[in-house]
């Protein structure tokens, strides 16, 4: 299975928060699993690191890829066609970063991994 993190279950798998899921983390390590972070999610790290909402021992720019390629989880570019899909969703949810990642994950067919109830009601697989 190809799964998408959202960009907080990124952040608890990096620093093994008890908030993770057993679920998550269990789909997270299996091997068949196909794990990715999109580009949008590195972008709004950055964004509250820089508004000091994010602390982060490092600045992103090394911290995050360092983590990332520490836990197996490939990159996810964002393309024209996830941008221009958001004009199809509903207005349910107001995050931005996440809406893209809805996008993303119903464009590629892959599950996003979220503990956002929100996000389970656009027509995306998820799992928590």
């Amino acid at each position: 299975m190809k799964i998408l993190l959202d960009t907080c279950t990124f952040l608890w798998i990096i620093t093994d928060d008890a908030s993770l899921s057993s679920k998550a983390r269990t789909l997270v390590a299996a091997s068949e699993n196909e794990v990715f972070l999109s580009v949008a999610s590195t972008w709004e790290i950055a964004v509250k690191y820089k508004l000091g909402k994010l602390p982060l021992p490092v600045f992103p720019d090394q911290y995050i890829p360092q983590k990332r390629e520490q836990h197996g989880i490939d990159s996810l570019m964002l393309d024209e066609q996830a941008t221009l899909y958001l004009s199809k969703l509903p207005d349910l949810h107001k995050d931005p970063f996440d809406r893209i990642l809805i996008c993303q994950a119903i464009l590629q067919g892959m599950c996003l991994l979220t503990p956002d109830p929100l996000i389970t009601r656009y027509p995306v697989h998820t799992q928590w």
